[in-house]
């Protein structure tokens, strides 16, 4: 309180106890993926298209990252986390690659999936020792690189500085003798981001740097070394541009320790739909098994389980049919899950690398879908009946009985209308749970419980008596009237569509004494008219049997 002491008009500023709760983004995508260049396991955020084409470089023929994100700004979505976990330039399968009838790339010269010897023909240069540590290229590198390590200025050097001043030091990575990158990092791993290997995969387009061995870690002398760049070597197939080396399941998986994969997207919070649309590019290639495309996708959809604020966006395999993907839905694909959603078919977008129409997983698109229809009706309308920019075809087109045998089982198709374009035509999760069958539905609750989440932080530690629970009730109402006013609520009036019961009921003394705040939230959210009825009877003599 304050203290008055001469006489006086004093004029002070109070809190008013109304913390209003604000509504969080529900567009953000991560994508997965393979590029030709750009830093490795390292979420970079990219806002449009140019910004991924100077981190990552253009579309290349053979990955899917490209195309995705370039749908996912075409169609509306305006914020993403791109991972890139490998490729080289010329794509998997090089420029020559044809389709060999069963959706899998293979090289012009010859039929059936790449051989291992294929595959090697491209790898990156030998690691160079540096002190404790080895340098390498990045697969994409151009140019003779070379790195530097020198003393780190007196009063300069950024970062955490953890670890001894002695194991800092400069790393300076040249390009034909012109500096390109610099960082100032550390060789001890206390350090946190500032030690070596976590700066230089976080940051670094160039090289890569890992620990040499499990021995003591010193800093390196100081040193210039060259750094061997990616080796250009001929494939099996006489003449083809070689082909990148295999990426494994591990590589999407990754760690969140690590920050790699898209277990690293643990960090991210604002992160709301995940798609690895690579994952093909790897399986048409032929270096993941159709077993090994099942576990990713269910460590993909663990991962958003986990996390419990964003949804998958699951892509079939290519060149299937409806019968087919059934198939592989219920027994391969038989995921079981309301944080995750599948399209089906892929779609045909121009490929300015090929120079001709190609087939494309559709995760990308319909991340860019749902971003469209946030900002345009809201997170609680089902992201369905819109149009699909960017497509010039299907690469098969539904009709209504194949439907209706996928969207029963959560397949959500996308068809293209006569004179209404190609759109989407399904708004389901891929859960069995019928309160959980609608994907706007779920996504509307992510939405819901991070927005009190974040709109409630106040609360913490506040004294836990009557008039915290009244002020926590009276906020929470009103952003729930606000939601119903909006449309996402379902209810003529808005006592009808919510409530928030905090009181002594939900707050026992035995629940007080272990400091302990309970609030009881209870919402009926709108659900898509999936199914429009209209029943047309005869009637006669002009409405008259109306009339009575």
């Amino acid at each position: 309180m304050p203290t008055y002491l001469s006489p006086g008009v004093y004029v002070e500023e109070v809190a008013s106890g109304s913390r209003p709760i604000e509504g969080v983004g529900t567009s953000v995508a991560a994508f997965v993926g393979l590029a030709p260049r750009g830093a490795l396991n390292a979420p970079t955020l990219v806002t449009n298209w140019s910004q991924f084409v100077a981190e990552f470089g253009e579309f290349t023929e053979g990955y899917y990252l490209a195309h995705s994100v370039y749908g996912f700004f075409n169609n509306g979505g305006t914020t993403a986390y791109v991972v890139r976990v490998g490729g080289v330039e010329g794509g998997l399968a090089g420029p020559g690659a044809v389709d060999g009838g069963d959706g899998r790339a293979v090289s012009s010269g010859h039929r059936g999936v790449v051989t291992g010897a294929e595959r090697q023909a491209l790898t990156a240069g030998e690691p160079v020792a540096l002190g404790g540590f080895k340098v390498t290229a990045q697969p994409g590198a151009s140019g003779q690189v070379t790195v530097e390590v020198t003393d780190v200025p007196a009063g300069e050097g950024g970062g955490d500085k953890g670890g001894d001043a002695a194991d800092r030091f400069r790393l300076l990575v040249k390009v034909d003798d012109k500096v390109a990158e610099t960082f100032d990092v550390s060789a001890n791993k206390k350090a946190g981001r500032s030690y070596v290997t976590t700066q230089v995969r976080e940051r670094s387009k160039l090289i890569i740097v890992e620990e040499a061995g499990s021995g003591t870690l010193a800093r390196p002398d100081n040193q210039s070394v060259a750094v061997p760049a990616a080796a250009a070597g001929s494939g099996a197939a006489g003449g083809d541009a070689p082909s990148s080396a295999p990426v494994s399941t591990g590589s999407y998986i990754g760690d969140s320790a690590d920050r790699t994969g898209f277990g690293g997207l643990e960090a991210i919070d604002e992160i709301t739909m995940v798609a690895v649309p690579d994952l093909m590019s790897a399986y048409q290639q032929g270096t993941i098994s159709q077993e090994e495309v099942k576990a990713v996708q269910t460590a993909l959809i663990g991962h958003c389980e986990l996390m419990g604020d964003r949804v998958a966006i699951i892509d079939p395999l290519p060149n299937l049919n409806a019968q087919q993907v059934r198939n592989w839905r219920q027994t391969g694909a038989g995921y079981d899950s309301h944080y995750a959603a599948m399209y089906y078919p892929w779609i045909r977008v121009f490929d300015p690398a090929a120079g001709k129409s190609i087939a494309v997983p559709p995760s990308g698109h319909m991340a860019g879908v749902w971003a469209r229809s946030d900002a345009e009706r809201g997170v609680h309308k089902a992201p369905a009946n819109e149009i699909v920019r960017g497509a010039v075809d299907l690469e098969l087109q539904i009709t209504k009985g194949e439907q209706d045998l996928l969207n029963p089982i959560g397949v959500n198709c996308i068809r293209a209308f006569p004179g209404r374009g190609i759109r989407i035509w399904g708004a389901r999760t891929l859960s069995s749970d019928p309160a959980w069958r609608y994907l706007n539905v779920r996504r509307y609750f992510n939405y819901l419980e991070e927005s009190i989440l974040t709109g409630t932080q106040w609360v913490v530690f506040e004294p836990n008596d009557q008039a915290l629970w009244a002020r926590v009730r009276r906020n929470i109402s009103a952003f729930l009237v606000n939601e119903w006013r909006g449309g996402a609520l379902f209810g003529s009036r808005a006592e009808d569509s919510y409530y928030v019961k905090c009181d002594e009921e939900t707050n026992p003394p035995e629940s007080v004494d272990v400091g302990r705040v309970i609030c009881e939230i209870g919402i009926a959210p709108v659900k898509p008219a999936e199914f429009v009825v209209f029943r047309l009877a005869q009637i006669s003599g002009g409405g008259s049997e109306l009339e009575e």
